[in-house]
This record gives C-alpha cells, sequence and structure tokens, in this order.
C-alpha cells in the first residue's frame, strides 16, 4: 500500500484530497442522521435523508460518469469539491427544516456522484497496471475506512460542540480537498466529439451490451438493496433495542469502518492472489453474513464486531469490483461506466433505505437486520451462479491498456 503512496505523487495527491474530505463527510453524515431523529424521532424521515444522498443523485449517474468522459478530471475534481463546500456551508449556517435539508443534501449528492466517477476513472492514469490492487486498497483505507475514524471523532465532539460546528467542520475539509487536487497534473480523457447526452447513452449502451459488466452490475445492485437498510436500522438498534447513548451510536455506526481499514491493510499486500470477481463475490458473502448476524447481537460491543467483520466483507467488494473494471472497460468509457455502477449502487440503496425504514416501522431493528443479511446472500448465490453459467472465469487483461 505504502509502496505505491511513495511511487506516485499524483496518487498520493487524490489520496491525500479523499482523505480528508471523507473524513469530514462520515463526520457530516453522523450530525445529520442524529439532527433529523431527534427533529422528527421518525424511521422515515431518516430513510428520507439517506434516500436523498443516494437515490437521487443515482437517477444522474448517467450523465455523471459522462461529464468526467468530457473534461478534464483534475478540474472536475477540484469544482466538485468546492460545490459540495459551499452547500455544506449553507446547511451549517440555516439548518434548515426537513423538505429543504433533503433538497441541499440532493444537489450535493449528484455533484459527489460526478466526482466519483472521475476519480475512480483517474487511477490507471495515476498509477500502473501492476499497482491497481494496491491503489484501489490504499485509496479505499483512505476514504471508505475513515468511516471508522468519523464516527468516533463525532462521538467526542458532540461533547464540546454541536451539529453547526461539526457541518462547518465538514465544509472546511471539502476546501482543504479542492486545494490539494489542484496541484495535480492536468488528467486529459479522449473526448468522443458528441453531445453530453449522446454519451450518456452510449455508455449505457456498452453495459448492455457486456454481459461481465452487466452481471457484476446487477449482483451489486441486488446485494445493496438489501444491505443499505443498516444505514436507516443502526441508530435504531443502539439506542432502542440496545439502550445505547448519541456516542453509542456513532461508535455503532464506526464498526464498518475499522473493518474496512483492516480488509484494505490485508488486501493490500494479497489481492493479487485473488481473481477480482472471486474477491467481489467472497465480500459479496461476508458483508451480507455481518448484517444478518447483527441483528442476533445482546450488546453494543457485539453489534460493532459484527459490523467489523461487515467492513471486511465490503472492502473486498470495492477492490474487487474497481480493479476488475479498470482493467476490462476502455478507458475512454470508464468513468461513464463507474457513473452507471455507482448510480445504481445509489439507487439500489434507495430502495434499501425506503423498503426498510418501511419493515422498521412494522417490526423492529433485528428483524431488519435479519432479513437484509440474509436476502443478500440469496442475491450473491444467485450472482455466482449467473457468472458460472456466462462462461466467464474472471480473467482480466494485465500490461499497459
Amino acid at each position: 500500500m505504502w509502496g505505491v503512496l511513495r511511487g506516485s505523487g499524483g496518487f498520493r495527491g487524490l489520496w491525500g484530497a479523499r482523505v480528508v474530505s471523507v473524513l469530514g463527510d462520515s463526520l457530516g453524515l453522523v450530525a445529520l442522521l442524529l439532527y433529523v431523529q431527534r427533529a422528527t424521532g421518525a424511521a422515515l424521515a431518516v430513510a428520507l435523508l439517506l434516500l436523498a444522498g443516494d437515490f437521487v443523485p443515482g437517477l444522474f449517474g448517467a450523465v455523471a460518469g459522462a461529464v468526467g468522459d468530457r473534461f478534464d478530471l483534475k478540474r472536475v475534481m477540484v469544482v466538485c469539491d468546492v460545490v459540495q463546500g459551499v452547500l455544506t456551508v449553507v446547511m451549517a449556517v440555516s439548518l434548515p427544516p426537513l423538505p429543504v435539508l433533503l433538497v441541499l443534501v440532493a444537489v450535493r449528492g449528484v455533484t459527489a456522484q460526478v466526482f466519483l466517477a472521475g476519480s475512480r476513472s483517474a487511477m490507471p492514469r495515476l498509477v500502473r497496471d501492476d499497482q491497481l490492487e494496491a491503489a484501489n486498497s490504499a485509496l479505499g483505507a483512505g476514504t471508505n475506512g475513515l468511516e471508522a475514524v468519523g464516527p468516533l471523532i463525532a462521538a467526542g465532539l458532540f461533547l464540546v460542540t454541536d451539529v453547526r460546528g461539526i457541518l462547518y467542520i465538514d465544509a472546511a475539509t471539502f476546501f482543504v480537498s479542492a486545494a490539494l487536487l489542484s496541484r495535480l497534473p492536468r488528467i486529459q480523457v479522449e473526448r468522443s466529439g458528441h453531445s453530453l447526452l449522446k454519451d450518456a447513452r452510449d455508455g449505457l449502451g456498452y453495459i448492455v451490451r457486456t454481459r461481465a459488466v452487466r452481471v457484476i452490475g446487477i449482483g451489486f445492485f441486488a446485494v445493496v438493496a438489501f444491505n443499505g437498510v443498516d444505514d436507516v436500522a443502526m441508530v435504531f438498534l443502539a439506542k432502542d433495542e440496545l439502550h445505547g447513548s448519541d456516542s453509542a451510536a456513532a461508535t455503532l455506526y464506526a464498526g464498518v469502518g475499522i473493518g474496512l481499514i483492516l480488509g484494505f491493510a490485508i488486501l493490500a499486500r494479497y489481492a493479487i492472489r485473488f481473481k477480482m470477481p472471486v474477491l467481489m463475490l467472497l465480500g459479496f458473502a461476508v458483508s451480507s453474513a455481518g448484517n444478518l448476524l447483527t441483528g442476533l447481537a445482546w450488546a453494543i460491543w457485539a453489534a460493532l464486531a459484527l459490523q467489523v467483520i461487515r467492513g471486511l466483507g465490503i472492502a473486498g467488494i470495492d477492490v474487487g469490483v474497481n480493479t476488475h473494471l479498470q482493467r476490462v472497460v476502455p478507458p475512454q468509457l470508464l468513468s461513464r461506466v463507474f457513473g452507471n455502477l455507482y448510480g445504481a449502487i445509489g439507487l439500489a440503496a434507495g430502495i434499501s433505505y425506503v423498503g426498510g425504514g418501511l419493515l422498521l416501522q412494522h417490526t423492529d431493528a433485528r428483524t431488519t437486520f435479519v432479513a437484509a443479511g440474509a436476502g443478500g446472500l440469496v442475491a450473491t448465490a444467485v450472482t455466482a451462479i449467473a457468472r458460472r453459467r456466462s462462461g466467464d472465469a474472471g480473467s482480466e487483461p494485465r500490461g499497459p491498456r
């Protein structure tokens, strides 16, 4: 992991920028979740907040990806960070009512969708092909892995500040990230010469025509559609079933992040021994089992340990999916494929938030976790069968592309 950071200044800049902004964003998410939960006390309101941040941006995934395949990726990422910082300042200043907050979160989410597609597309242009596993592991540890640090810091910050103060910190991290990204070299892309909408349609068409990519996308979508509900149900499991405090709830959200950090550290060294689609399927299974068992937890510490296991699985999904696509998708289509993929994942998360929120209202958090994990395991099995029947052994090209 550290070798690829030392060896590529461009990747090191991207990694540092993402570490800063994701740390702030994880603080902000916990603050907003607790703010909405206190203001409304309704599981559906928490679900709507997550829906605005994930589902709405997913509707624009095709266009978001097309932006990255048309413009200098450095400029795209810098502008996206500045916009997200400004929107977060507006939230902090106004602490708006729920309808206005949902709009602001949705607009920020669309901007983040553009950034995500562009940053994943930039990776093969910043590191060698044989470094992709380590680079994706390092980036994952610095981004998703900070879900561990962010909630823990949020738990401490709630002792000295409030939601507004944490949102100001979140905004500042976006501006720091933009400053770091501005020092990257230009990352030029091969433009098609077509309109933005034509490029978006072409990206969708490539996924529809390419079976290997399509199976991965559908399987990923299904697993998230079942398991994404943990973001909604976690605060209720912590405070209602397990009788924890705000700090305990924030700590429980950190469990996945702890697992992610451990998982990415392991994969940075050993992921090269796996075929990436196999690693992805293992991740699907482990992350789903983690949620199922969390529903059976009897104490905060037990739920935390099981969410750590879930985080190990998510690390496998992240490295497996991203590395495989970066190798097999043509460079001029890569941002569009990632835009569509993570747009679909946002839609799946939105479906999970709504369905899970309704299930949570009619049952309880334990039932919701068990149902989510069981559904994810079924989706994993179906995806494995589909890959086997397609005759795709998961081989990947190596060397210059």
